[in-house]
């Protein structure tokens, strides 16, 4: 069977008895339908022996590396062997659903469920996030039309509109056309809704209260005299606030082995910061023993961002990390085309480890013991498995595991979670990759040469524009949110393996004051993806009885 066959067929456990799994009443819910809810706000529990257990991985190739798969599986291990755990995931975009990527709920026997719901419409969030967003900007250009009395330069606003789907035709657009009343000419455009700065203000506020003092802080463009310009200043960010009331509570679901699982907020990695919300892994941490969390794409985007942008706010540092990685995927960083990855090819898989080797090396530097999963497929000979072992082990020194959670669910992660239990009761000392008090190009040059393995940092002529004025400013000491390819360390998509010596061109800055971060756009890299030649809504239907199909 596949993914949806798998999920449809498994059974659901009413919501209220997997909330009790995290001692959660039936008070403390908001039920949606019998098998979602959402966790009344606050959550309150002793978080002070929990431990987090991040899951990353490798860079993802076509091949597929199976991070979300392993996160559930390790979670529903945990729980197999008797652990109080709860799992705390990222909510899908219809972006990658309807495009190529897929949704975001594992495989096999290790998902999340009901998969259908959580990959497309689940309980509101990202069409709340979507309307407020674009809310926001009705009210800017409406603020423009009435008179400006703020001043606005329609030329400098840099608050664009969004649509959670993958539309490369509304990247650039113009606006206000049709006459007098139909609002003033202007150039704008469309980011995807998980590139929204109130995407990430979601993920990374505390409470209510906190959301609506960071959406004040919004900067929507600059005056003609080059002053920004605030939400606060629109005097509208009570308005965007309440927009969100219900988006900003975690969803709970569970597994098909009935874990407990939290998912909210979605972020993409690869140009926004790329971590469920704060909000969802501290109730997750209030509710049960072990935390098993994940961030976006490889651990040089979502890793990265977890550790310098998502833990300062959230209070809590990992005390184990997990780098996901497979054969096939390796194999394809050392050069097989992706045609050919079910061959057996040593060579191919020794040079593509270096990639491994460098999010090792990577996420080592945090002070936080690192283990790699294997996610096994199918094609994997032994021997494949056995040297890619032997290598994680004698050349990285650290350990390794065979993980079969696709075809056996908890049941296919049990050493991993044995080691992992083991390493989470390690001493560690988180150490930082950079110092708050740094500017933003050392930041950068940091994570260029730690993270990525890279050379140096270079400022296209609009970069260095923008970075004197953050400076006037004072924004020029927020943390820094890389905007960068994932399928490469370096900024050019096809520079697979373990590139050095690269230098990363930074285009443009946007500056991010709700979120509290400045992001850097580097490379070609695109706040709104486009469909593939084949997307994968051409593959999914519904019948008169409402079943699904072609949903992965």
């Amino acid at each position: 069977m596949n993914d949806i066959e798998i999920s449809q067929a498994a059974t659901e456990a009413p919501i209220t008895e997997i909330a009790g799994k995290l001692d959660l009443s039936a008070d403390q819910i908001e039920q949606y339908g019998a098998v979602k809810a959402k966790i009344k706000l606050p959550v309150t529990g002793d978080a002070s022996t929990s431990k987090l257990i991040l899951v990353t991985s490798i860079n993802p190739t076509p091949a597929g590396e199976g991070k979300s798969t392993v996160t559930v599986g390790l979670g529903d291990a945990l729980q197999r062997q008797g652990k109080k755990v709860a799992i705390a995931l990222r909510e899908p975009s219809l972006g990658p659903v309807m495009g190529i990527k897929g949704g975001a709920t594992g495989g096999g026997y290790a998902q999340v469920i009901p998969m259908e719901d959580i990959n497309l419409h689940f309980t509101g969030d990202m069409g709340a996030l979507t309307e407020a967003h674009d809310t926001l900007s009705a009210l800017i250009d409406n603020h423009i039309q009435q008179g400006n009395e703020l001043n606005i330069d329609p030329r400098q606003v840099i608050w664009k509109r969004v649509i959670d789907i993958n539309d490369r035709a509304l990247r650039q657009t113009v606006i206000g056309l049709g006459g007098r009343t139909s609002g003033i000419p202007r150039q704008d455009g469309f980011d995807i809704t998980v590139a929204s700065e109130l995407m990430a203000i979601l993920c990374l506020s505390k409470d209510l209260a906190d959301l609506k003092a960071r959406i004040n802080k919004i900067v929507i463009g600059y005056t003609y005299d080059k002053d920004p310009v605030t939400v606060a200043d629109l005097k509208v960010g009570g308005a965007i606030a309440l927009l969100l009331k219900d988006a900003i509570k975690p969803n709970l679901v569970q597994t098909i082995e009935h874990t407990p699982a939290i998912i909210h907020g979605g972020p993409f990695a690869n140009i926004a910061h790329g971590c469920n919300s704060v909000i969802a892994t501290k109730s997750a941490l209030a509710l049960a023993n072990y935390v098993v969390t994940e961030s976006g794409f490889g651990a040089d985007l979502g890793g990265e961002k977890f550790m310098d942008i998502k833990t300062p706010v959230l209070g809590k540092t990992p005390d184990a990390v997990v780098i996901v990685a497979t054969v096939r995927a390796l194999k394809y960083n050392g050069g097989v085309d992706k045609n050919n990855l079910q061959e057996e090819n040593l060579a191919a898989l020794a040079t593509g480890s270096e990639n491994l080797k460098r999010h090792v090396t990577s996420m080592s530097r945090y002070g936080v013991p690192v283990i790699v999963a294997v996610n096994r497929f199918t094609s994997d000979t032994d021997a494949e498995i056995d040297q890619l072992l032997a290598y994680v082990k004698d050349e990285l020194h650290v350990q390794a595991f065979d993980t079969t959670v696709w075809a056996n669910g908890g049941g296919g992660a049990l050493d991993l979670a044995d080691a992992v239990v083991a390493a989470a009761d390690e001493p560690s000392t988180f150490k930082p990759l950079y110092d708050s008090d740094d500017d933003l190009v050392t930041k950068m040059t940091k994570i260029v040469q730690n993270i990525y393995g890279g050379r140096d940092v270079e400022l296209e002529p609009k970069a260095k524009r923008q970075l004197k004025t953050f400076q006037k400013q004072g924004w020029d000491k927020l943390p820094v949110c890389m905007a960068k390819t994932q399928y490469s360390l370096s900024d050019n998509a096809k520079a697979l393996g373990a590139p050095t010596e690269f230098t990363i061109h930074v285009r443009e800055f946007v500056p991010k004051l709700g979120a509290g971060f400045i992001v850097a756009m580097t490379g070609n890299v695109l706040t709104m993806p486009g469909l593939p030649k084949h997307p994968a809504a051409l593959d999914m239907d519904i019948d008169a009885d409402g079943k699904i199909t072609g949903l992965f």
